[in-house]
């Protein structure tokens, strides 16, 4: 295996979780897929529509987000929204991801220096 096939799937691997929590953090008020595909794109994140439907639809069955259909304009979309749950996952991740962040950070700041 190649250094690049080993960085892709490091890659990979700290992305999986990475975008969930982007994903719950993005939709405290409702927002329908292309929405929110366009608006992590525009923030260096980019992301495919067929990674991010399943990743809602599995969100969704975990009761961490909710969707609704708005038919009332001429295309009909299904908006996406965090639950009350999901909020309280969202927080517990977010302090999570804060200390650990964190502590990689200065970690890896201190490998630097030797």
């Amino acid at each position: 295996m190649n250094h690049d096939e080993i960085v892709s799937g490091l890659i990979l691997e700290l992305r999986r979780g990475t975008l969930i929590l982007l994903v719950l953090s993005q939709l405290k008020e409702p927002m329908y897929g292309y929405n929110l595909v366009k608006k992590l794109q525009d923030n260096g994140i980019p992301i495919e529509a067929n990674t991010l439907y399943p990743l809602m639809r599995r969100l969704e069955s975990q009761g961490l987000l909710k969707s609704e259909w708005e038919t009332s304009e001429a295309k009909p979309r299904k908006y996406y929204k965090i639950t009350d749950d999901g909020l309280i996952v969202l927080e517990k991740v977010v302090n999570h991801w804060n200390n650990f962040s964190q502590n990689v950070n200065r970690l890896l700041e201190d490998n630097n220096e030797k």
